[in-house]
């Protein structure tokens, strides 16, 4: 049987990097990108931080005010919040070109997908490194993105190659380096092995994955029961058959715009909605889709997000119908509204194939 190869892709620190992207002059500089709560100030969390943010503890999923804490010395410290649509429009340009070299492409997240590349490489891990590297400098010139790549004969293996040597990384595990590559690892560093696993290996004087070896199979399924006790075994020799299965990056199609002038004149605004609908129609109609879910989006003058959407009795993909719920939820949107407004963008969700198959697969 074939050794299949396997690429899995991670994009370094996305939404701080595409920020850094979009403003060069923050490079040199801590990012932190956060999610600002509703309730004002600093309430809320970061969602990325740079490289050089990380350096002084602050990171992912840690409170917005202890982050400024913690970079209280840098003067130059930059808070920004998070604007989804532009990462979502800067993932989808790296998926398309992730897609063009893979066999079977799946997708993950936005900064994030699986790629068996077996067949064009003909199994053959050094044609593969090639490869990898070809991608990297395909999506470094087209989009200025890094990203770290993991090549291995499987999903598992590769995703811990991919963080290996992060950022910008390129790690190739041969397969017959397998345990060479994990047994000095911690045992943390296996996917789905959270904190009270490692504490209960911690426990058992266990710290590596070379130490969890030492377990049998029934020993495993006692302490942590048959599900996770095989897949720690397995795991930790290695093995992990679970194909690379086409998994598309559609669960939404979205435009959004930049106003010529900040407004919140329904008229300026509803013209500007109709042109954005026509495109996202056009996508829509490219790509064979119906849709049940209508939404509108807001990046008001002062930088915060509004958006307010709606789900449909039935699937559609008529340009009308998009149009006139688009148009009924701008009114809605500028009922109280007092801030001009930025940038304005809608979306469809909800997707399926138009000859209304069953298997709707435009999900996160």
């Amino acid at each position: 049987m074939e050794t299949r190869v396997v690429f899995h892709i991670d994009f370094d620190y996305f939404y701080a990097q595409c920020e850094e992207i979009r403003s060069p002059e923050l490079r040199s500089k801590p990012v932190c990108v956060c999610v600002f709560s509703d309730r004002g100030g600093d309430s809320g969390a970061i969602a990325t931080a740079n490289y050089t943010a990380r350096k002084y503890g602050a990171k992912s999923g840690i409170p917005i005010i202890f982050a400024k804490k913690k970079l209280e010395e840098r003067k130059d410290a930059v808070f920004l919040p998070v604007d989804f649509d532009y990462y979502f429009e800067m993932s989808e340009k790296v998926m398309e070109i992730m897609k063009d070299h893979a066999d079977i492409f799946e997708y993950v997240g936005k900064d994030e997908a699986y790629l068996d590349v077996t067949k064009r490489i003909e199994g053959d891990f050094k044609k593969a490194s090639h490869l990898a590297q070809q991608i990297k400098n395909s999506i470094r010139d087209k989009v200025k993105l890094s990203c770290s790549i993991g090549i291995s004969p499987n999903k598992l293996i590769s995703k811990i190659a991919s963080d290996f040597k992060k950022p910008d990384g390129l790690t190739t595990i041969f397969p017959d380096k397998i345990n060479e590559f994990l047994e000095p690892l911690k045992i943390r560093t296996i996917p789905g092995i959270g904190k009270k696993t490692e504490k209960r290996f911690s426990e058992m004087n266990l710290e590596t994955i070379q130490d969890v070896k030492k377990l049998d199979i029934f020993t495993l399924n006692k302490e942590f029961g048959r599900k996770s006790g095989t897949h720690i075994y397995n795991a930790v020799r290695g093995i992990d058959n679970e194909p690379v299965k086409k998994r598309e990056d559609r669960i939404q199609y979205s435009k959004i715009v930049t106003l010529k002038k900040d407004s919140k004149e329904y008229q300026f605004l509803s013209d500007n909605l109709t042109k954005l609908c026509r495109e996202v129609y056009d996508v829509v109609k490219k790509n064979n889709k119906m849709f049940k879910s209508i939404g509108v989006h807001f990046v008001q003058s002062d930088l915060s997000n509004k958006s307010k959407s709606r789900m449909l009795r039935n699937l559609t993909s008529d340009l009308e119908e998009l149009q006139k719920n688009a148009d009924q939820l701008l009114k809605e949107a500028l009922e109280n509204q007092t801030i001009t407004i930025r940038r304005l963008g809608v979306k469809v969700a909800e997707l399926s194939e138009i000859q209304g198959q069953s298997d709707i697969t435009n999900y996160f």
